[in-house]
């Protein structure tokens, strides 16, 4: 089921162990490293690590199954949309052109636009992981705290806390308006066509919008009624002090994203270029 898919589970595994913060600080480095190279033994090495550090973590593929097939989808239309838009990119990036073979015109499929896009491709396999992995193993109380923690407002970190625990009611509310209206005769099924099905999204998109919106003003009003943001501080239930696997943890991606800068712009350039 895609219900669970993008919610909180809580395992005995050394990924769950580290604080909210942490974890936090650690994927925004991460992606900073992914999106700042294009030098392909950096990417390869971090989608390694990924898979790796994601087994660790004891979450299961089929949990996120759905999310992966949706992302591959984007993946392969992000590929299509920039050989169409810029065919010869990565023959402007390496400064070689070695033809396979011609489509049309100006679109010939050459081994320098197939590397780029391979880069491309790289760059999402390898911080998709560590997404995934900080909205699984994190706890949103938990979380909320440790931010608070480091110097974020409480009112910023227990925001973010309610969006992450927001993330599973939308996929209830998701799966329960979708039986809805496909008791009522509308079909999802590949029996339609694409654009048909398209045309029948709309009937569940638009109850969903307006569910989440009343849920947003519920909310705000309870947390008015509560009196929150009127004081300076606040007490955290489930608040969690740095361990010592926080601090190695911490100073491993530090140490990591300094390595993947050094090699990726030690000749001034964040291309690796294997054609010259």
């Amino acid at each position: 089921m895609a219900v669970n898919m993008l919610a909180f589970v809580d395992r005995p595994s050394p990924i769950h162990r580290l604080s909210g913060a942490t974890k936090f600080l650690c994927f925004i480095m991460w992606s900073l490293a992914g999106m700042l190279t294009y030098d392909t033994r950096v990417l390869l090495f971090m989608l390694v690590a990924s898979l790796i550090i994601f087994t660790v973590s004891k979450i299961k593929v089929k949990e996120v199954s759905f999310v992966l097939l949706f992302i591959f989808l984007f993946l392969f239309l992000n590929d299509i949309a920039i050989f169409i838009f810029s065919p010869l990119e990565g023959v402007k990036i390496y400064g070689t052109k070695h033809v396979l073979f011609h489509i049309a015109g100006q679109y010939d499929v050459t081994v320098e636009q197939l590397f780029y896009e391979l880069n491309i491709t790289l760059k999402y396999f390898s911080i998709i992981p560590a997404a995934l992995l900080f909205i699984k193993t994190t706890n949103p109380s938990e979380f909320a705290s440790s931010l608070n923690r480091i110097g974020v407002s409480y009112r910023v970190a227990f925001a973010v806390a309610i969006a992450l625990r927001y993330i599973p009611d939308i996929q209830r509310d998701f799966q329960t308006i979708a039986h809805a209206q496909q008791a009522r005769g509308i079909d999802m099924s590949r029996k339609e066509t694409i654009f048909k099905r398209a045309k029948n999204a709309l009937a569940i998109v638009l109850p969903l919008i307006f569910s989440s919106l009343e849920r947003i003003e519920t909310i705000s009003n309870v947390m008015d009624l509560r009196g929150f943001g009127k004081h300076k501080k606040r007490t955290w239930y489930s608040a969690r002090p740095f361990k010592k696997s926080d601090y190695i943890a911490l100073i491993t991606v530090v140490a990591l994203f300094t390595v993947s800068m050094l090699v990726t712009f030690y000749d001034g350039s964040r291309f690796y270029n294997p054609f010259v």
